[in-house]
């Protein structure tokens, strides 16, 4: 008989401690979900902020023509290198010097820091003067945090 209540009691005590841990665990997908939620809204605010502003010409021959979010975590810029053509141009040459460059400002640009708060990769899509395409650079949030 005393068996049995002993059993009885653990059961209790077992249903009550995976009810807590439901309880907890709801309560976090909550919170993380209502977060994810506003950091989404947010970037996508500043997307489309960004996209009212484009075309932009954000340095001598480099032409800002619009923003996306292609994936979850990941925002890309698309750009023309006005002055450009694919057909003559020495492609690998200015990825090379373009990417350098990316990775030396971006460390510090405060227009990026909502996406370095929020591990986003930076995906530059840049194209030719007759929009075609010519190469990506992508930043991982690790290398420009």
């Amino acid at each position: 008989m005393q068996e049995k209540e002993s059993k009885f009691k653990r059961n209790i005590w077992l249903f009550v401690a995976i009810a807590i841990a439901l309880a907890l665990v709801t309560f976090f997908q909550f919170y993380l979900s209502e977060n994810t939620q506003h950091e989404h809204i947010e970037i996508t605010q500043l997307v489309d902020k960004y996209n009212k502003n484009c075309p932009l010409l954000i340095q001598e021959g480099i032409r800002l023509d619009s923003v996306n979010l292609p994936e979850e975590r990941a925002v890309q810029y698309n750009l023309t290198l006005v002055k450009v053509e694919k057909e003559t141009a020495e492609i690998a040459v200015i990825r090379d010097e373009i990417k350098k460059s990316i990775l030396s400002t971006a460390k510090a640009n405060p227009g990026l820091q909502v996406f370095r708060e929020n591990d986003y990769t930076l995906i530059y899509s840049y194209y030719d003067n007759k929009k075609k395409f010519l190469f990506k650079v992508n930043v991982l949030p690790d290398q420009y945090q």
